[in-house]
């Protein structure tokens, strides 16, 4: 097997791993991957994949590529007999800015690259990357068509960070420590511009008129405002951190 890795540039060195480049005959044809804190694209110039995932009887092919997002159960991944393909390996939170729908939707659930990015691109790219001299002109092929891709996406900051505070203590982290990682309300600054003279009555009066107390509301909000950006109810910011 001929396998070349590369680390990107900036600005997706701080969502990618690295890119890779893969030919051969696997020594196995078939892997089973467990749950990772990763997420993977793989555009295929080769065979079709076969991919067995969740609670999926037999493997389903993938002629052009697939997109697999940071996987909580483990899944089978079969090579052809001779592979040809590039592929990415992002961070936990890397994928996100790459497509078109909220990662969560794709959780357990690996797609074509043709589902995400459509037919006509993908069979585009595929044309450039099969004709290219050699693997490392294919990686920057790839390198350039996500630098054109990568778009803003809001929360990802958020994620990032909470992410990064996981990976340093490498899963022994409480809640309420992740919490506070993630920014904390300052409910005692937030009653007093509320024109309350203390956080107690702030609380009570805010129970009694929303059935929340305040923090469930600011959680709901918050996920409220994830799931829907951009919606009317988006009125302003939620209390400082």
């Amino acid at each position: 097997m001929e396998y070349v890795s590369r680390a990107p540039r900036p600005p997706l060195a701080g969502l990618i791993d690295d890119l890779y480049y893969l030919e051969g005959t696997p020594p196995y044809p078939r892997l089973t991957l467990p749950p990772m804190p990763s997420a993977v694209l793989i555009l295929n110039l080769g065979a079709p994949f076969r991919i067995r995932a969740g609670t999926d009887l037999e493997p389903a092919e993938y002629a052009d590529g697939c997109v697999v997002t940071t996987p909580t159960r483990a899944f089978e991944f079969g090579y052809p007999a001779g592979t040809r393909s590039v592929g990415v390996h992002f961070k936990p939170w890397g994928l996100a800015p790459f497509l078109p729908m909220p990662a969560a939707e794709l959780c357990d659930r690996p797609v074509t690259v043709e589902q995400v990015w459509g037919c006509a691109t993908i069979a585009e790219l595929r044309d450039r990357l099969a004709t290219a001299a050699g693997p490392h002109e294919m990686l920057t092929l790839l390198e350039d068509e996500l630098t054109r891709r990568l778009c803003e996406t809001a929360g990802l900051g958020l994620v990032r960070h909470t992410s990064s505070v996981i990976a340093a203590a490498t899963g022994a982290l409480a809640i309420g420590d992740l919490s506070v990682a993630a920014g904390p309300v300052n409910w005692v600054d937030l009653a007093g511009r509320a024109g309350y003279f203390d956080q107690a009555h702030f609380g009570h009066e805010f129970r009694t008129f929303t059935g929340l107390t305040p923090t469930r509301y600011v959680d709901v909000r918050r996920r409220f405002l994830r799931e829907h950006p951009g919606h009317a109810l988006d009125v302003g910011p939620l209390p400082a951190d």
